[in-house]
C-alpha cells in the first residue's frame, strides 16, 4: 500500500506547537497597597536606625534621672492677670483689656456677647470700671495705634473691630495701644 502523508490543512494533535503567551503587564497598586508597602519600608528603616542608634550610643554613660529634680507644672495652664507693668492709668486699662480679651474671648458686632466675650471697646469699658474719662482716653489711644498701623481711613474702634473674622489682630492692637499709652505717660 502506498505511503500517505497527512494533509497540511489538517494538523495532527501530536504535531501542533503551542505558542507562548506574553505575561500580563503589571497592574497598578491601589492606594491601600501602596500605603502598606510604604509602611513596611518605613518600619524597616526605623528598625535599622534604632539599631544604629543603640550601637552608636552604647558607650555613652548616663546617670539615672531623679524624679524629685523634675519640675512639676499643672496639666491645665491657667492665665493669671499679669503684673501691673504699666503705672499709667490708660496704659493699665489697655493692658487689663488685652488680658480680658485673651482670657474671656473676643467678639464682634456687640460690646459683650452672651458668652461673655468682648469686643475691643467692650473690654476697655469693662476694665475702666465706670470711669468714662479713662475709657475715652484709652479708646483714643487705641484708635491712634490702629491708625498708625492701618491708616487714617479707620473711622472708629468698633468699626475696626467688626471687620475682622478672628480676634488675633484686634487683640494685638490693644496690646500695642497699651505700650503707646505708657510711652505717652497716659
Amino acid at each position: 500500500m502506498p505511503h500517505t502523508t497527512p494533509s497540511p490543512a489538517i494538523a495532527h494533535p501530536s504535531t501542533t506547537t503551542q505558542t507562548a503567551t506574553a505575561p500580563a503587564p503589571p497592574t497598578a497598586l491601589s492606594l491601600e497597597e501602596r500605603l502598606a508597602f510604604i509602611n513596611t519600608v518605613t518600619t524597616v528603616r526605623l528598625d535599622e536606625a534604632k539599631v544604629a542608634y543603640e550601637v552608636n550610643t552604647a558607650h555613652i554613660e548616663t546617670a539615672p534621672v531623679d524624679l524629685d529634680d523634675v519640675l512639676a507644672v499643672p496639666l491645665i495652664p491657667t492665665l493669671q492677670p499679669p503684673p501691673a507693668a504699666y503705672p499709667t492709668p490708660a496704659a493699665a486699662v489697655l493692658q487689663r483689656a488685652h488680658h480680658r480679651l485673651l482670657t474671656v474671648g473676643w467678639c464682634k458686632d456687640v460690646l459683650v456677647d452672651e458668652d461673655g466675650a468682648a469686643c475691643m471697646l467692650g473690654a476697655i469699658r469693662a476694665e475702666a470700671r465706670g470711669n468714662r474719662g479713662l475709657e475715652a482716653t484709652a479708646a483714643a489711644v487705641l484708635l491712634d495705634a490702629i491708625r498708625r498701623q492701618f491708616g487714617n481711613h479707620v473711622d472708629s474702634v468698633p468699626g475696626f473691630n467688626d471687620v475682622w473674622h478672628g480676634g488675633r489682630v484686634p487683640i494685638r492692637m490693644v496690646d500695642q495701644a497699651a505700650a503707646l499709652a505708657d510711652a505717652r505717660g497716659l
